[in-house]
């Protein structure tokens, strides 16, 4: 699969789940839910912000880096929360998946600026 697309689907659903902390009913009752009622615009906020950063890191590797970075950390914390309200694999997968992507944008980036 070539990096950018990988890249540009992480991206675009981080500005969509972003933009839903702000908007959705069912996102704001789901972040209750998971105990982050008072940081749900912060982390929504965060992503957003994460999305626009993995575009703008195609052009600007270091971005890359520390935003896949930085998504890698948000969605280890997500599939700790998720065993910890006891959620089931189906409700986890979102998370691990967006791991991976961003473990496989954070591998590749580090590849491009420290072989450069």
């Amino acid at each position: 699969m070539e990096l950018n697309f990988i890249i540009l689907f992480s991206a675009f659903s981080f500005i969509i789940y972003g933009y839903s902390s702000f908007m959705s009913k069912r996102m704001i009752s789901e972040y209750s839910r998971w105990g982050f009622t008072d940081q749900r615009k912060i982390i929504g906020f965060f992503q957003l912000l994460g999305g626009i950063g993995l575009i703008v890191g195609i052009k600007v590797n270091v971005l890359l880096f520390i935003t896949s970075l930085s998504f890698i950390i948000m969605m280890l914390f997500a599939i700790v929360v998720r065993i910890k309200i006891k959620d089931g694999i189906v409700e986890t997968l979102p998370a691990i998946t967006y791991l991976f992507l961003n473990i496989m944008i954070f591998y590749k980036s580090s590849e491009i600026i420290f072989n450069a």
